[in-house]
């Protein structure tokens, strides 16, 4: 039986690797510019977008599970996926997480690196925002390999 520190420790490293792939390489780029938009156009990319990353997820986790033996059970993976999407989509919609910093104290961070207004001086990743919303989205990953490692293989 492998320990639930085993089981949390290969979690949380699929976790972090598919969300590397998927929040990068696997997310199409019209869905990464759009899916912080308003309106239905926007909450469509996002869907699209955390749909393809929850698959990443949930491939890597397959992957590590069937690999080390790591005895994840398929209800809580579930689970951990679940708050692992729903999480990352309300993270990317963007409002929420610049909400939350300016409410926080963060919304200088927050803007850090863009564009000043009426100028397009800082097309970059380097951003407050992308800070953020990767430190956001790591955060949850934790609790999602908590959650998916929890309970009993039998």
């Amino acid at each position: 039986m492998t320990s639930r520190a085993a089981r949390f420790a290969a979690a949380f490293a699929a976790l972090y690797a598919a969300h590397q792939l998927g929040d990068h390489h696997v997310q199409r780029d019209d869905d990464a510019q759009a899916k912080g938009k308003p309106g239905v156009a926007g909450r469509a990319a996002c869907a699209r977008h955390v749909a393809t990353y929850t698959l990443t997820c949930a491939a890597a986790l397959a992957a590590t599970n069937r690999v080390t033996g790591a005895g994840l059970r398929p209800g809580r993976v579930l689970a951990g996926l679940v708050f692992s999407a729903a999480t990352h989509y309300v993270i990317d919609r963007r409002e929420p997480l610049r909400r939350f910093a300016e409410a926080t104290g963060h919304g200088g961070f927050y803007r850090l690196g863009m564009p000043r207004p009426g100028r397009d001086d800082n097309p970059t990743l380097g951003t407050g925002a992308y800070a953020l919303d990767q430190s956001a989205h790591v955060g949850c990953l934790f609790v999602a390999a908590l959650i998916a490692a929890t309970g009993r293989r039998k």
